[in-house]
């Protein structure tokens, strides 16, 4: 739906609804060119090529040649439906990733019905009046109206990286789909929307989400491969022996080397990072924060540093006018009306705005003064050269240049003494407001190329508030205690940003100043930015030259952004946050997160939730390394003592069928821990599957083997049957693996954690299981061709023994828990040793 915000001045009417939802109606979205998307072959032939697959297709030719066609038609069915699965997940993950993509698709500011609608890009129509934003790409071709003087960048579009100058009345006053507003604003008509406008024609497709795997995932791919020349080296070892030493049938031995190979491979590690990657960026959206690579997944949870802004993510960028001093000290506070002494400098301050403004500075101006009727003569736009923007207007015949900004900005362009406006604006500042300065000049009627070519004379401060937003204080308190240093780099006055910052409970720190900053030499920033913890009167490129420091001193640093100059250090930071409400699409596209809402407490909840999925992605994943310790030992155990097989490939891709939907779905679901926000971030270089965690999920699995190998054991030594004894082996194995779910939930938390804590998704997941074993072993064809016989009275007591043997031992194997590595709490809010590595 689009978001109506009422046009102060209204310019134009622009189209109607009626008429813009005919347009739409006959020429289409305003849509580019898209690639096509997958089909459901592709993704079967890519499943095709995975290792375990080959090998169950291998065995069901084996099964067939042998005659075995019950067995071979069964390995059949789990290859089906393996396919299934992953199509099914790939299809999930392909729709969760487009509703992403259209989340994060860009907007246009339209004129309809005499007011400024904020609609997709896609329902912009031609003869619309579109607005001309900085820092916004532009939805359509269109001519420049009456006014409008922009600068854009169409390097997109040609490939020329300078920047043009268009102004209405020149030659080439068009602007064309896909071009960039660096600068200025006004209005253009649109003449050409999707395929009929320059950029369709030639085909080009706007920057679009980066959904491409992460370095992690092509990391787990490679380990698989690794896992599967060893797999095949010990299968081509258990062909041999069962050949030359046993004396085998070719078939058999064949089958029983499959059979090790299948039990050996961890094929699940590359499908589950794909599902907990997805799913992750899922969980995100439904808290407003939208993810456009998945490699920020990853690195949230090591983050160290948090670099936001003030306005409007730390506050509410709800600004109202509180306070005025006029320039012969006079003062007052303001409540929604400007008292009569102070109703010029309120004039001024509203004609040195844009009439058609998102800015909630210029916003609060326009409220507590409209415009009165006059002819805009030429803007004077801001700069970060300059901190002020300038505006000439004809009212009544008369021409006056009217000019807002940063107090020191505004001092020299009145020419005042340094420091003359210090005082008042210290005074302001310590109450926590913004304060602008406000001047005005008389125009002479040839205007000057820049606005210091004016006489200006000072005319008055203004004050806004900018309350901050409710929940911050209990953020910061929060990625405090989580080892994250959360620094304000703002580019108001120090004072305002000291007491905003005392309010939002940031640590005592030094304030460091745009102008002292740029005294510094790299080195000598460096050393600075370990104190700091307010950065104020910051520019753009400010930005980038902290950002660079803190990442020299081996911190990993998340920074916020919203303008089109904040592209650079959003793209040099480890985790760019671009605003989604007031950032520009240059923003957007460098970040690789965006907040919906502009809210810090949701940068918080992101880093909570990115260090929620990595820990359960690390839990799925030991659960998988721990669990094919146990299928591959009794896989081989028979082979090597000189028993009869005990396990096939049919009974392997059986419990595959289980592996696969536990690690993926159930570890996924997995709440966060409470200490996990009490714990320092991880160590950025840290592998997922680190030595520490290796060993403990391979302690596991002998547990787990021992057990089941105790049963088998016990079993064959009783006389049983080999029925009897190899569908035991088989539930042991099965209940044991279910002991490694619980036993990798408790993780970190407790003993009895792993049955305690809610997961509505793992009982579904076990009931069905359950529920299949039990058809299974119920079932007499079934389990006849996987060679099962039924056990009668204490036997069927043993499974649920190794269920809670493997439980009670695997305790040992878990990693210390996490409040024992919580962070030690300084002045500066964290203490690490040697820092972020």
């Amino acid at each position: 739906m689009p978001t109506k915000t009422a046009a102060m001045v209204p310019l134009e009417q622009g189209l109607t609804a009626r008429q813009a939802a005919q347009r739409l109606a006959k020429d289409g979205p305003n849509d580019l060119p898209q690639p096509p998307k997958r089909g459901i072959l592709a993704v079967v032939l890519d499943v095709l090529k995975e290792p375990m697959l080959v090998l169950l297709l291998v065995g069901g030719g084996v099964y067939f040649a042998l005659g075995s066609l019950p067995e071979a038609l069964s390995l059949a069915v789990f290859a089906c439906l393996s396919i299934g699965i992953t199509v099914f997940q790939q299809a999930r993950s392909e729709k969760v990733l487009s509703a992403l993509r259209d989340l994060t698709s860009p907007r246009a500011s339209v004129l309809r019905d005499g007011a400024v609608l904020d609609i997709p890009v896609r329902e912009v129509v031609v003869g619309d009046t579109l607005m001309l934003i900085e820092g916004r790409r532009i939805a359509a071709d269109g001519a420049l109206a009456d006014g409008a003087e922009v600068t854009v960048d169409t390097s997109l579009l040609t490939g020329e990286s300078a920047p043009q100058h268009l102004a209405f009345g020149k030659q080439n006053a068009q602007v064309f789909s896909g071009s960039l507003v660096v600068g200025g604003s006004g209005l253009a008509h649109v003449t050409a929307t999707g395929p009929r406008s320059e950029i369709g024609k030639i085909g080009a497709a706007l920057a679009a989400p980066n959904f491409d795997a992460p370095v992690l995932q092509r990391q787990m791919r490679r380990l698989v491969w690794w896992f599967a020349a060893i797999g095949g080296a010990v299968s081509l070892a258990v062909v041999l022996l069962q050949l030359f030493l046993r004396g085998s049938d070719p078939l058999a031995a064949l089958l029983a080397g499959i059979a090790v190979g299948m039990a050996m491979l961890p094929e699940e590690f590359p499908m589950v990072m794909a599902v907990f990657l997805a799913m992750g960026a899922r969980r995100m959206s439904w808290v407003g924060v939208l993810t456009r690579r998945a490699s920020a997944i990853e690195t949230l949870g090591a983050a160290t540093v948090l670099c936001s802004d003030k306005t409007g993510t730390m506050t509410q960028n709800n600004m109202q006018i509180a306070a005025m001093v006029l320039a012969d000290g006079r003062s007052t506070a303001v409540d929604g009306n400007a008292p009569p002494n102070f109703a010029a400098l309120a004039l001024a301050g509203s004609l040195a705005c844009p009439a058609l403004t998102f800015d909630p500075m210029e916003k609060a101006f326009l409220q507590l003064c409209p415009q009165p009727k006059g002819r805009l003569l030429k803007t004077y736009p801001f700069s970060h050269a300059l901190l002020a923007m300038t505006q000439v207007w004809q009212i009544k015949g008369t021409s006056h240049a009217y000019a807002k900004g940063a107090p020191e900005a505004i001092a020299a362009l009145c020419h005042l003494p340094k420091g003359a406006l210090q005082k008042d604006v210290d005074a302001m500042a310590a109450q926590g407001l913004r304060v602008l300065a406000v001047a005005v000049a008389k125009a002479p009627p040839d205007l000057p190329q820049k606005m210091t070519g004016f006489d200006f004379a000072f005319v008055g401060l203004v004050g806004l508030a900018d309350p901050l937003r409710k929940g911050v204080a209990g953020a910061v308190k929060i990625a405090t205690g989580a080892g994250i240093r959360v620094v304000m780099i703002t580019g108001d006055h120090p004072a305002t940003a000291r007491t905003i910052a005392a309010q939002a409970g940031l640590a005592a720190g030094d304030v460091l100043t745009g102008e002292t900053l740029k005294g510094l030499s790299d080195k000598q920033l460096s050393k600075a930015v370990k104190t700091a913890q307010i950065f104020a009167r910051i520019t753009p490129l400010d930005k980038l030259r902290i950002v660079q420091a803190l990442r020299a001193n081996g911190e990993i640093v998340a920074m916020t952004g919203d303008g089109v100059n904040d592209a650079p250090s959003l793209r040099t930071a480890h985790i760019g946050i671009a605003m989604g409400g007031r950032g520009t699409d240059v923003a957007r596209e460098a970040a690789q997160i965006v907040l919906l809402d502009d809210d810090f407490g949701a940068i918080i909840t992101t880093i909570t939730l990115g260090r929620r999925i990595y820990a359960n992605l690390r839990h799925a994943m030991s659960f998988i390394l721990a669990v094919h310790v146990p299928i591959a030992g009794l896989a081989l155990l028979p082979l090597l003592t000189g028993a009869p097989l005990l396990f096939g490939p049919i009974h392997i891709a059986l419990l595959e069928m289980i592996i696969d939907p536990v690690s993926a779905f159930v570890f996924e679901a997995e709440k966060s821990s409470p200490d996990q926000m009490r714990a320092p971030p991880r160590p950025a270089n840290e592998a997922l599957l680190s030595p520490k965690t290796a060993r403990a999920s391979l302690l596991q699995g002998l547990f787990a083997f021992l057990a089941s190998a105790g049963v088998y054991e016990a079993a064959l030594r009783a006389g049983l049957p080999d029925g009897e004894i190899r569908a035991l082996t088989f539930v042991s194995l099965v209940c044991a693996i279910a002991a490694l779910i619980f036993v990798n939930r408790a993780s970190t938390r407790g003993f009895w954690a792993g049955f305690l804590r809610p997961n509505r998704t793992l009982f579904v997941v076990l009931g069905v299981l359950g529920s299949i074993i039990g058809l299974v072993m119920a079932f007499a064809p079934a389990r006849a061709l996987l060679g099962f016989e039924l056990s009668s009275g204490l036997w069927m007591a043993v499974p649920a023994a190794a269920f809670a043997a493997v439980y009670v031992f695997g305790q040992w194997a878990r990693p210390a828990p996490l409040a024992k590595r919580r962070v030690a709490n300084t002045d500066q809010g964290f203490a690490r040793k040697g820092g972020a590595k």
